[in-house]
């Protein structure tokens, strides 16, 4: 994997994001319903940004060193997958990268929402790059604030009042250290735009 990944900074955006994953998972309790093996936020494609599709990349090429059968398998569900959603990509199928506009958005919201994420093992329900996942995975469950307001996964958070719910908010990157981590990779390497990880992992 090429150097110019910001290593030192992404490792210390991941420290920062999970340990405010720590603490909402500590303060939610048993409204949180999160659990290995519960799949609910691994189907349904969803957007990622480059810094992720890179971890992702570097997680994999990590993975095929230890256990090259696991990596090729890996693969192997990601140009399935990229091949079936194809047709209908609201992209370049050829780069990967997403359209942006309000179109392209409006398409992205109807598009593969029953497909399973490559990296799941479909045997164990567990993340097969668990430590590389994007940020999307690393904060879905707690209550995270965005523009539509304060949002939880459906299986969480049951009969929960919502001054309960608001009670354990995550703030993931109080200080926007992904975006410039983004920005730096992307000025970088030249590469812009959203991608999926079916796209991500095929190559």
């Amino acid at each position: 994997m090429p150097s110019h990944f910001p290593s030192r900074g992404d490792h210390k955006l991941i420290q920062i994001v999970d340990a405010a994953l720590a603490d909402a998972t500590q303060r939610s309790g048993k409204w949180l319903a999160c659990r290995p093996g519960c799949t609910q936020c691994c189907i349904g494609a969803f957007p990622i940004n480059q810094l992720d599709a890179t971890r992702l990349q570097r997680g994999l090429a990590d993975l095929a060193k230890r256990d090259p059968e696991r990596a090729a398998r890996i693969r192997q569900r990601a140009r399935e997958s990229a091949t079936r959603l194809a047709p209908e990509f609201p992209g370049d199928t050829v780069s990967g990268v997403l359209d942006e506009g309000k179109e392209a958005e409006r398409l992205f919201a109807d598009f593969a929402n029953d497909e399973p994420c490559p990296v799941l093992d479909p045997k164990t329900g567990l993340c097969e790059l668990y430590e590389s996942r994007p940020m999307t995975c690393r904060v879905f469950g707690p209550p995270v604030r965005s523009e539509d307001g304060l949002g939880v996964c459906e299986l969480c958070f049951q009969g929960a009042t919502d001054k309960e719910i608001a009670a354990c908010e995550m703030t993931p990157d109080p200080d926007d250290l992904e975006s410039r981590l983004l920005a730096e990779l992307e000025k970088n390497t030249g590469r812009h735009g959203n991608t999926i990880i079916a796209f991500c992992l095929a190559c």
